[in-house]
């Protein structure tokens, strides 16, 4: 085989490769989005049931704050 011709094939094919990943990812959005348009439809949102925080004592937030100080420090003399 030429050359030209093994280039004419390899470019052919790299098309032909490409051309098949493109039109895929094209159909996945649109599949996708579709998908997401009739769940949103259909399927009501829930409300996020609600999450007490809670709270330290002010001890340990002192404490917690004495700690992630001296982690940075020493972390930056590290380096």
């Amino acid at each position: 085989m030429e050359s030209g011709q093994l280039l004419s094939d390899a470019f052919t094919l790299m098309v032909l490769g490409m051309g098949t990943v493109y039109v895929f990812l094209t159909l996945l959005v649109f599949v996708t989005s579709t998908m997401s348009a009739l769940v949103d439809k259909y399927v009501p949102a829930q409300p996020a049931a609600f999450q007490p925080s809670t709270v330290s004592a002010p001890s340990e937030d002192k404490t917690l704050l004495a700690v992630i100080t001296a982690a940075i420090h020493a972390h930056r003399t590290r380096q």
